[in-house]
């Protein structure tokens, strides 16, 4: 007699490209259907955009504003996809999906409430959205980002690695050594041109100011996406590969000790770029080696690069360098 048993989806094996997409793919579903329900008894010209009172003060088009909703949906919904599939860590993976669940919810439900308020309305300036609606959205979007965390699924936390040695280099006295290493984030950058595009969509077909606000946030995602790290005599710098200017510097003198280890963005920072946690900050473009920098006032700072235990290595050297009776 054969054993039944329930078969299960192991966590690490779930289909979470196609989690994360549902929510992008229904909204489209209904933003398209509720337009071909309702396209015969809508007016020439929509009211799409209401102020403080429920009074319309901006107009589009259906097909203008259907264009807006479409493209960032399919913006976001390819960005959260994408970020997803590149084996984001567990938990950062379903903070992902959450958040992509809420967007499609934040985006598809105002689209879906602008079609209906306008039905069989000949005079768009008549159309009223009440300002409680907007407490509707975050409501919806919430409820969406609750059922995108919950498919998306937990999984035990992995282990943090623990620190590797504090080495030094083998560096003759009166003998300088510098440190310097690139690293990129790809989907940083794809979120950041999306975004970027976005943008400029937006602000050409609909809300200049919206527009400007997009492209504004998304030189603040691309930027940090690529930078140098340089570690040397006077401590660590951070510099976007883009732009010269520096992003970050840490002096030696705020150096206590510098280590080495693998360090896991979803599990220990849940997402890509300058990130903040409890007793410590960091920039993490990947999950793997990299550089930990633990400072005069308890923090850690984290940088995730390749090579770091060289890095560590030149900042321990000169640290004994400064703490030496001749100062170095």
């Amino acid at each position: 007699m054969k054993r039944s048993t329930r078969s299960a989806l192991p966590a690490n094996n779930r289909p979470r490209g196609w989690i994360a997409a549902f929510p992008f793919v229904a909204a489209i579903v209904a933003l398209g259907g509720f337009y071909a329900a309702t396209a015969g008894r809508l007016p020439a010209r929509l009211a799409t955009h209401f102020g403080d009172d429920g009074r319309a003060d901006g107009y589009s088009s259906a097909q203008g504003l259907l264009t807006v909703c479409l493209v960032l949906l399919l913006v976001f919904g390819t960005a959260v996809v994408v970020c997803v599939q590149r084996r984001v860590p567990a938990q950062g993976g379903r903070s992902l999906t959450a958040a992509g669940y809420a967007t499609a919810a934040a985006t598809g439900y105002p689209g879906v409430l602008t079609l209906l308020g306008n039905v069989d309305v000949t005079d768009a300036s008549t159309v009223r959205l009440p300002l409680w609606q907007l407490a509707v959205t975050f409501a919806v979007a919430a409820a969406a980002g609750g059922l995108g965390w919950l498919l998306a699924g937990a999984e035990p936390p992995a282990e943090r690695p623990a620190p590797g040695a504090a080495p030094r280099l083998d560096l003759p006295d009166g003998m300088t050594a510098g440190w310097s290493r690139t690293v990129s984030s790809t989907p940083l950058a794809v979120l950041g041109v999306l975004t970027l595009c976005t943008g400029v969509a937006i602000g050409a077909l609909a809300d200049v100011a919206a527009g400007a606000a997009l492209v504004l946030g998304s030189i603040l995602i691309i930027l940090p996406a690529s930078v140098r790290v340089t570690v040397d005599r006077r401590g660590l710098t951070l510099a976007p590969t883009l732009v010269p200017c520096r992003l970050r510097r840490i002096p030696l003198g705020r150096l206590v000790e510098v280590t080495s280890r693998r360090i896991s963005i979803g599990t220990e920072f849940g997402g890509w770029g300058y990130r903040v946690r409890p007793g410590g900050s960091g920039l993490v473009l990947r999950s793997g080696d990299g550089i930990v920098l633990r400072m005069t006032n308890g923090r850690e700072f984290v940088v995730t690069v390749d090579d770091a235990a060289t890095a560590a290595a030149v900042l321990n050297t000169y640290l004994d360098r400064a703490r030496s009776p001749q100062g170095g």
